[in-house]
């Protein structure tokens, strides 16, 4: 970066440190021993922020003074990073620039050429946004638009900085902070990992309540047909109103051998004073989604994840799904395309409500003797005797002479183990130290959309929501301030090409 020219002899920051001294006085005034905690904190939140905007806005002007006599005693033709040079040179070149302490005035020079749009190297300097929002305010923008509603993040905003930036235009922000997320992930190298840690996928989806014109064509047309009654839906129709999220994750685990009874206990309790068996944790989680993409090719960005962290295919691939036959196709197809070798199971909290299922079937609601049933069969399925299960529940529905819809349950548990069979053989799973359960993408399901995309009275359009998303996964998995770097540089390489931050230079 070129030196500057030499400060200006008279003092830069008068105007701000004329206001800080103003504030300490107030301070040390006997009035302000009448002030309380709050009040004298309230106090220095007000007039502290407005000091610092002005200190913010005195360094524009000193950078403003240093930039004037440079260019004015160099007058060296400047060439634009479009490659035109410009030979005139005029000063007081003013906009305006809304920051985290307020809204400042940022003034440089413009070198012009007729018939080419001005060239202010100064922007480049400072790696100015496109926009009168900074990215330190968009930064704050994503973040309390992640965690709350946009008119919460609104408030949070104005309440810190300001009336700085507009709803709309916080949306706007939103948007633009997440486009680099995808970039971010496929230039990332996962962190090597031992041979023998598995390496497990999971995959699920979840509907968002969407504006009509964010709809998938199919359910926009099916939203589009006219009820059977004019004010409600009668029994068996829907909203059509959400569009399928899909979310994915993978993550490192190692193997942890466990026995049925250490994931159900027995009817009883368990006797003696054993510890039970730990299962494996999820290390180094990585969680990905998107509204705007199919499940294809969500569950597609979860292989190359995983290919990422294990190249050789050295390790074991473990995937665990809840039983969805469509899921199951997109795994089984992927895998296949990709030459991969993995080991499906199905959730087994899943199971264990197929079970519950029959057991009413098959006891008086609210019955205790259901839980010790459900206990048996459970255990049966986590020593992969699923077949000998589901017998035994036919054979008690037969034995109890029930019909029709009494036995729903009970016939929907039987079906779904035997058209699942391959998929829960539990026994060798826990044998070899492998996790059974859904629990991190069910919990992403939770954290990811629910608790931020599903809040009542929420429509989304299709960008929004795809933002949101996307940010809640990168904070999620830990990577947001990495982000943030990687999308500054490439929003600096988009504004000005071939210039590095920090670069600044006047002449061509």
């Amino acid at each position: 970066m070129a030196a500057y020219s030499a400060v200006p002899p008279d003092d830069p920051f008068a105007v701000s440190r004329g206001m800080f001294t103003a504030l300490a006085a107030e301070l040390a005034a006997p009035a302000a021993g009448a002030l309380t905690a709050c009040e004298l904190e309230e106090l220095l939140d007000e007039r502290g922020r407005e000091v610092l905007r002005q200190l913010l806005q005195d360094h524009h002007d000193l950078r403003k003074t240093r930039e004037e006599q440079q260019a004015l005693e160099q007058r060296a033709p400047v060439t634009g990073t479009d490659g035109i040079t410009r030979t005139r040179l005029e000063t007081g070149h003013c906009r305006a620039l809304a920051t985290l302490f307020g809204a400042v005035t940022v003034t440089r020079c413009a070198w012009r050429k007729p018939g080419a749009p001005n060239y202010c190297p100064a922007d480049a300097a400072l790696s100015l946004p496109a926009g009168r929002h900074s990215h330190s305010l968009a930064k704050l923008a994503a973040l309390e638009a992640a965690r709350g509603s946009f008119d919460a993040a609104h408030d949070a905003i104005a309440r810190r900085c300001g009336n700085v930036i507009g709803k709309r235009q916080l949306e706007q922000a939103v948007v633009r902070a997440a486009a680099d997320i995808p970039a971010f992930y496929a230039a990332r190298i996962p962190e090597p990992c031992t041979a023998s840690a598995l390496v497990v996928i999971s995959a699920d989806c979840k509907g968002i309540v969407m504006r009509p014109g964010a709809l998938r064509a199919a359910t926009a047309r099916a939203a589009a047909k006219l009820g059977k009654m004019r004010t409600r839906l009668s029994a068996g129709e829907k909203p059509n109103r959400k569009r399928m999220a899909a979310l994915v994750t993978v993550y490192d685990a190692e193997p942890a051998k466990r026995r049925p009874h250490d994931v159900i206990a027995p009817p009883g309790g368990r006797s003696g004073c054993r510890p039970l068996r730990p299962g494996p944790r999820a290390l180094a989680k990585w969680l990905a989604g998107s509204v705007r993409k199919d499940p294809a090719d969500m569950i597609a960005a979860a292989f190359d994840e995983a290919g990422a962290r294990d190249t050789g295919h050295l390790r074991t691939w473990v995937v665990l799904v809840d039983g969805a036959e469509h899921q199951l196709d997109l795994i089984r197809a992927e895998a296949a395309r990709r030459g991969a070798a993995i080991h499906v199971i199905i959730d087994i909290i899943h199971v264990l409500e197929y079970l519950w299922g029959a057991a009413w079937s098959l006891h008086e609601a609210g019955d205790p003797a259901a839980e010790d049933w459900v206990a048996v069969k459970a255990l049966a399925v986590l020593a992969g005797d699923s077949a000998r299960a589901a017998a035994e529940i036919t054979a008690a529905a037969d034995a109890a002479g029930l019909q029709g819809s009494q036995r729903t349950g009970a016939d929907a548990c039987v079906r779904y183990l035997g058209n699942k069979h391959d998929y829960l053989r539990y026994d060798q799973a826990l044998a070899a130290g492998w996790p059974i359960a859904t629990g991190v993408i069910e919990g992403a399901c939770r954290h990811l959309i629910a608790d931020r995309l599903d809040i009542g009275g929420a429509r989304w359009g299709l960008d929004g929501a795809e933002a949101i998303l996307t940010l809640r996964a990168v904070i999620s998995n830990g990577d947001f301030e990495e982000y943030w770097r990687f999308h500054l540089e490439r929003e600096h390489q988009r504004l000005y090409p071939g210039i590095k931050q920090g670069q600044y230079a006047l002449g061509a």
